[in-house]
């Protein structure tokens, strides 16, 4: 009469894995913990500087053709170009502080990144003059509009200029998105402070 092992059945049932190696045992077990085990959160990964501002590009386009298709002085206009001044804002701080310091070094074309500034400054002075106004006061929509117009204009040299220098270059773009990353979230933290600052 054979034997019955206790490692091929527990309690008069076969285990599951009786007549299987060890090393099939531990795969199967693992594979089962696996199984069992909650699916981690994953973390977003950090864009490098080129894709952070890229984002931000098409955002704010986004938030511009919105703003074209909208019909009458409504309060969800207001709040639309305030949300277009505040994002505008927020990138143009990030590239300042941080962007175009690091590609002046990197790339060596003060020309190109003066033009940028130049740009910024236009772009701040609409952003300034917009948010003292309500729609349907005179050239309201008008300042919307050219606003656009210069971020296109600036995005476009950006896209197409300045960062296909700079990723020719040795520069970190990773950590230099990640300081980027970092320096924008505690902006738009505080973007009713930084907002009344620039009316």
């Amino acid at each position: 009469m054979a034997k019955t092992s206790s490692k091929s059945s527990r309690a008069g049932k076969p285990s599951a894995f009786a007549g299987t190696s060890t090393t099939q045992k531990l795969a199967g077990k693992k594979a089962a913990a696996k199984r069992a085990a909650p699916a981690r959160a994953r973390t977003p990964a950090t864009p490098d500087a080129v894709a952070l501002l890229r984002a931000d590009h098409k955002a704010v386009t986004e938030l511009f053709g919105k703003f074209e298709k909208m019909r009458g002085d409504t309060p969800q206009k207001k709040a639309l170009v305030e949300r277009i001044c505040n994002e505008l804002t927020v990138h143009t701080e990030i590239e300042e502080e941080i962007f175009y310091p690091a590609a002046r070094a990197a790339i060596k074309d003060d020309d190109m990144l003066d033009e940028a500034q130049v740009e910024h400054n236009g772009a701040k002075q609409l952003i300034a003059d917009l948010r003292g106004l309500q729609p349907g006061e005179d050239m309201y929509d008008a300042k919307v509009t050219v606003l656009s117009e210069y971020i296109k204009h600036h995005v476009k040299e950006e896209q197409n200029e300045m960062f296909p220098k700079v990723k020719k270059t040795k520069l970190d773009l990773k950590a230099l998105g990640a300081q980027m990353l970092a320096r924008k979230q505690e902006l738009m933290g505080n973007i009713d402070k930084i907002s009344q600052q620039s009316r």
